[in-house]
């Protein structure tokens, strides 16, 4: 049953998946082909800024965890930097520099989308990480991960879809601040459905190293965030993939790689009701596990279709894949933190959230490595019209989109094998920690 401070609380991943799908996708088009800064300059900044990128996720999950305010650890960076996250996204899309002054126009984008990614990383961690705290039960966390995932998903869609339709109404520079003042208030209201347990906020914390060791040397973050950064990173080598198997395989438009993707998740949509009653019934393990299967089933569609129509139909069945897996990464990380707490006595979500964020940003590389690789080992030239392209670029492309994800999924399938958290064990923990809360507050279970 849907409770309104659920709702309030998953606004959130509205404002997320709005504002950082719409940089993520249109940054770069905006000040090199809108705004003509120097794309060497830009590239250099990218490099920075993916490093600091995958670092700041870690470094302010530990700062999470560690702080101690009358208002609680997470509920402070939401209420005081979500209005700087919302004004950087706005800044960002207005330069006060145009292509007369380059050098001002790159150290501009520079320092507002360091900023961005800063405040993001703030915000969005603090309250992706009230996640396991605030809802304990498998039923809970199945319902409101769903409903953050049918929030997330009209995010997604907007950010990438509706930037350049507002841009050519109302300017690049309007769209930032419409955008920012939707993601913005998003942030503003999902505080009303934000409760924290105070006893967390008054356990002392970690060291450095000890935080980063019990992180790294547990079994079930290490077998979990290895499951995972395989599957996403099919995920984002299917994004990178599809608009060239769409162009030189399929001889479709842009349009039609547009559609395809949008397929995907508007089905996705749909979807997510059906699989959170799946999750809730099997466990997240056996949820995950499933949807890989079914992931690695489908891609081998690639090698097969030939037609727009094709393309749609097996848009669909990646959907049916999709949606378990964006209910239930959370809900396990979750119950990492959940069995996590049982061996150091401390609710450490920030750290694991961190460091997951980290380890699958760095697919963002894996994923650039394979595919120039295999662009440039199949044959692939931009310069060549369509029919000219080599046979082996063609077998390239739907490498990229079947075979190397389809293995990628599998390997991660026999490590998700040794995740440790289901069934009596993950009952286990849950038993156990509801006995050391009961022991915490002094009451005898």
């Amino acid at each position: 049953m849907l409770r309104m401070k659920d709702f309030l609380y998953s606004l959130g991943s509205f404002s997320s998946a709005l504002l950082s799908n719409a940089v993520s996708t249109f940054a770069i088009f905006y000040y090199v082909d809108v705004l003509k800064a120097n794309p060497a300059w830009i590239s250099i900044v990218m490099v920075l800024y993916g490093i600091w990128n995958a670092l700041n996720d870690p470094l302010f999950g530990y700062v999470s965890d560690r702080t101690r305010t009358r208002w609680g650890r997470r509920r402070p960076y939401i209420m005081f930097f979500s209005a700087p996250f919302a004004l950087s996204f706005a800044l960002f899309w207005n330069p006060p520099f145009s292509s007369s002054r380059p050098l001002a126009l790159v150290l501009y984008y520079a320092v507002l989308i360091f900023l961005f990614d800063t405040f993001f990383t703030i915000v969005i961690l603090n309250w992706t990480a009230l996640f396991p705290e605030m809802y304990q039960t498998l039923e809970e966390r199945a319902r409101v991960s769903a409903l953050r995932q049918i929030l997330a998903i009209p995010g997604l869609l907007l950010g990438i879809a509706v930037p350049p339709f507002l841009a050519s109404k109302m300017g690049w520079g309007g769209m930032g601040i419409l955008f920012a003042l939707i993601g913005g208030a998003c942030m503003y209201l999902s505080l009303l459905g934000i409760r924290e347990n105070p006893k967390y906020s008054q356990t002392e914390s970690l060291k450095l190293s000890e935080a980063i060791r019990f992180t790294l040397l547990n079994r079930s973050f290490l077998t979990y965030v290895t499951a995972s950064f395989l599957l996403q990173l099919t995920y984002t080598m299917l994004l990178t993939s599809l608009p060239f198997y769409t162009k030189y395989v399929l001889k479709l438009s842009e349009a039609s790689t547009t559609i395809m993707l949008a397929t995907i998740f508007v089905v996705a949509f749909f979807l997510i009701p059906l699989w959170q009653r799946i999750v809730a019934k099997i466990g997240a393990k056996k949820t995950l596990t499933l949807a890989m299967l079914l992931w690695a089933s489908f891609l081998s569609g690639f090698w097969f279709i030939k037609s727009f129509f094709e393309g749609i139909v097996l848009a669909c069945l990646l959907a049916f894949a999709l949606a378990p897996a964006l209910i239930v990464l959370d809900i396990m990380i979750a119950d990492i933190a959940d069995e996590d707490q049982l061996r150091t006595k401390r609710r450490r979500e920030g750290m694991f959230f961190g460091m997951n964020a980290l380890i699958i940003r760095l697919g963002i590389s894996v994923n650039s490595v394979i595919v120039g690789l295999v662009l440039s080992k199949s044959g692939y030239n931009a310069n060549l019209p369509i029919e000219a392209q080599p046979q082996s670029a063609l077998t390239g492309f739907r490498m990229l989109c079947s075979l190397i994800p389809i293995v990628a999924t599998l390997v991660g399938l026999l490590v998700l094998k040794f995740y440790p958290l289901d069934g009596s064990y993950l009952k286990s923990v849950k038993e156990q920690l509801k006995l050391l809360d009961s022991e915490s507050e002094g009451v005898r279970p």
